[in-house]
């Protein structure tokens, strides 16, 4: 039977979805309030043999439709449609549904809609409305569950109680069941993973399938390799953004229509497969998963990945999620209305969140995400939640959506819950002097919970731990650390610090006591052992490793996605060729391939073009024509293709693509010192197994350097635990090393007396080394405990 004769409208439901969302703005005490009623009935839900669905539809408003020229289309493959294909050609049934509208809102309801599950594609569908040339205009849902072919196309109309009734963990949940929501704490430290590069696979199913390996070993108690030992000993887990990105600014586009009429279309579908660090998203479609993530185009695959976790033995790993809500890039409006945005910024656009239906909304988002099953929520860019006050003509920062955003409930499993809470906070970032003013605890010092955490100052943006003073010009940054960093997230390896690195100037003031070459130092300095001994155990607050640091793999601004500004945004990030990639790592066959197809055959070549790229793009104020003109007569000739501003463009998704593949974790984890691998297993374990580590420094704790500097940082930390137990380290971080010295001898108050034991060293200190007298050299660290006398 066709389409059309299988679906039905249920007009009474659509009907009486339509007088809820009135009675909300009629009865409610406030606009937003109505609204915040309203949300929960948006996007699409199936229940039973009836799927509901509810737009928000300013755009309908302003353009004067007639209700009679509003439907809901359905659109249902007629050929079998594989989500793991790169490429198909399928045709579509369609249908058309009436709606119900009542003001700004649509409603309909549907019988014999198809709900898609792990082992069945849905129906799609959009709304659509059509203007007086008899023209179509569809409105995307941003509150989609299933995006297969991404934020720009049709969404799937999904089973979400289905997805949430398979889950692998509902024990997990239902064992913190209780009468008030239950409301998760800090965990001890966090790994932040990309996935993409965090595997081979680079998808969430075969991140999960890594954890479940490690699960298995370590339920077995098998012998654990360097590898094992990269993910093992944390207490959570940080994802880099997981929601839809922006697409191919320039094409192609994932859904290309073809021919059709009113019942059937065809339909060109690529599979997703932007490469994207996480953070360029276009609001709409954030509640669901990337598709680009996705091995099986299944967002079960997000649990599936949490249940593991909790599953872990020994002890559960919690799930945090990363979200951005506080920009969109420019695609934004492309997917979504321009009631949306308050106007552009640096990113792309600001959102409107005084308007009380996208403030509304935004949450309902929000809320539909975390139900996923995460334990925790990383805000991005809390100082970008703005609005603006007219009658003082001032921006202001929106710290009432801020304690919205961490006032949710969620519920998994039958459990009502509220997630842990970190937020990214730099204000008055971008103002320039915001290194030297910012607090980093404005969130913290207005949120309602005593347990809401910030990025601390040396996990924020623009730490350079290879170059020489780093450590010490940031002393007075350590000390407000340990007077009160005991709700900050501590450590320098993150997804934004690593990248910053990268972009540094190599002829600044390296410190080449770090390694042999650049690589060496950049790998060293975001995975140096002394470090973390300063994160683990001198420093409070919940210590945050980055995967990729961690196994000393590269990392970047990966986009692939730009067309106007890519060779801009390449030319930026040239820099890092001399940091990330030595003539050896250039020269494996596997590595950069599209640049050597283009002519780059060796790093040299490579080298010397962008040498010429980032300088033409300055002083031709980015005039690709002209790039194109000075390259082409530039004598010796550069290697490469005859230029022109489409080879320019090819180049720049070139470099992103080849540096994608070169991020990769599964690169580097050949080459992992067992020694690093196995010292900062055993640092992590020690921080765990001393919780009380993440608290402020208490009147008897100390922490300063050795004094006279002599050439080189000494940090000293002498910590006491609820029990008495007594923590002293040692850490060299920088410089010539020191004379012969015995720790246990330094003027440090509280260390007198017998009783002490070497509890951890630095891989570089031999393990015949007990206790004495040692010449500390750059990156070393010992870690002393003493029991209650």
């Amino acid at each position: 039977m066709p389409l059309k004769d299988t679906v039905t409208f249920v007009e009474e439901t659509a009907r009486a979805e339509a007088l809820a969302a009135r009675d909300a703005l009629i009865t409610a005490e406030t606009s937003f309030d109505g609204e915040r009623a309203i949300a929960p009935r948006l996007g699409a839900r199936h229940e039973g043999d009836v799927a509901v669905f509810g737009f928000w539809t300013p755009e309908i408003l302003d353009a004067r439709v007639p209700s009679s020229d509003v439907f809901l289309e359905i659109l249902r493959p007629i050929e079998p449609l594989d989500l793991t294909r790169a490429h198909q050609n399928v045709r579509f049934e369609r249908a058309w549904i009436p709606v119900i509208r009542e003001e700004a809102h649509c409603f309909t309801a549907v019988k014999g809609l198809k709900a898609g599950t792990r082992d069945q594609i849905g129906d799609f569908y959009a709304l659509a409305w059509r203007d007086a040339e008899d023209k179509w205009h569809r409105i995307l849902d941003p509150l989609a569950m299933s995006l297969p072919f991404g934020v720009m196309a049709p969404a799937e109309l999904y089973d979400v109680g289905a997805m949430q009734a398979a889950r692998g963990d509902t024990a997990y949940f239902e064992a913190l069941a209780g009468g008030e929501p239950h409301k998760f704490g800090p965990p001890t430290n966090i790994l932040q993973i990309h996935v993409p590069t965090a595997t081979a696979g680079g998808t969430l199913a075969s991140l999960t399938r890594h954890y479940a390996r490690l699960a298995e070993r370590v339920a077995r108690d098998l012998p654990l390799e360097p590898s094992d030992k990269l993910f093992l000993g944390y207490d959570a887990v940080q994802l880099l953004p997981v929601e839809p990105t922006t697409v191919y600014e320039a094409g192609p586009d994932f859904w290309q229509e073809g021919d059709g009429d009113s019942e059937e279309v065809s339909v060109e579908l690529l599979r997703p497969d932007t490469t994207n660090w996480g953070y360029d998203i276009v609001i709409s479609g954030m509640a669901t998963v990337n598709p680009v993530l996705l091995e099986s185009g299944r967002p079960d695959e997000l649990i599936d990945l949490i249940s593991v976790l909790h599953n872990f033995p020994s002890k559960p790993k919690k799930l945090i999620l990363d979200v951005v809500f506080g920009h969109s890039d420019n695609q934004g409006l492309r997917a979504l209305s321009g009631h949306y945005f308050a106007g552009p910024n640096m990113y792309g656009q600001n959102l409107d969140y005084q308007n009380p239906a996208v403030r509304a909304i935004l949450l309902e988002i929000q809320r539909r995400k975390v139900d996923f099953g995460a334990d925790a929520v990383r805000v991005d860019g809390a100082q970008d939640f703005k609005w603006w006050d007219a009658s003082a003509q001032v921006l202001r920062h929106d710290d009432d959506y801020l304690q919205s955003m961490s006032d949710i409930v969620q519920e998994v499993a039958g459990t009502r819950y509220r997630p842990w809470f970190i937020f990214e906070d730099g204000r008055p970032w971008p103002e320039p002097d915001w290194e030297l003013s910012s607090t980093y605890r404005s969130v913290i010092e207005q949120q309602r919970d005593d347990d809401v955490f910030q990025w601390g100052p040396l996990t924020f943006a623009h730490n350079t731990p290879f170059l020489y003073t780093f450590w010490l010009s940031k002393f007075w940054r350590i000390q407000e650390m340990v007077s009160v960093g005991a709700n900050w997230i501590s450590g320098t390896s993150n997804h934004d610090t690593l990248r910053r690195g990268t972009q540094v100037d190599t002829r600044l003031n390296v410190n080449t006591r770090l390694g042999r070459t650049r690589m060496e130092i950049l790998d060293k300095a975001y995975d140096n052992p002394a470090v973390h001994v300063l994160t683990y155990v001198g420093m409070p607050g919940v210590p945050m490793d980055f995967l990729n640091a961690m196994a000393r793999a590269s990392w970047g601004f990966i986009r692939n996605q730009d067309d106007r500004y890519g060779v801009k945004v390449v030319a930026e990030e040239a820099i890092s060729l001399k940091w990330q990639v030595d003539e050896y790592s250039y020269s494996i066959p596997g590595n950069f391939r599209r640049l050597k197809e283009m002519g780059f055959t060796t790093r040299e070549e490579l080298a010397r073009f962008l040498e010429f790229l980032p300088a033409l793009v300055d002083v031709t104020e980015y005039d690709l024509e002209e790039i194109a003109r000075l390259l082409n007569a530039s004598e010796p000739p550069l290697a490469g293709p005859e230029y022109s501003v489409a080879a320019l463009k090819e180049f720049a998704r070139a470099w992103m693509n080849d540096m994608h593949e070169y991020s990769n974790v599964s690169n580097s984890l050949a080459s992992l010192d067992h020694d690093q691998a196995s010292f900062c297993l055993d640092v992590r374990n020690f921080r765990r197994a001393r919780p009380w580590l993440r608290d402020n420094y208490g009147p008897k704790d100390r922490f300063d350097y050795v004094h006279p500097i002599a050439g080189r940082t000494v940090f000293t930390s002498l910590r006491h635990g609820p029990d008495g137990e007594q923590v002293f380290s040692v850490c060299h971080l920088e410089g010539k090393p020191t004379d012969d010295l015995d720790p246990l001898t330094l003027p440090v108050e509280g260390i007198k007396g017998m009783g002490w034991r070497l509890a951890l060293r630095t891989p570089s200190i031999g393990s015949d080394y007990m206790g004495g007298p040692i010449v500390l050299k750059d990156s070393m660290a010992l870690v002393y405990v003493r029991d209650a006398a």
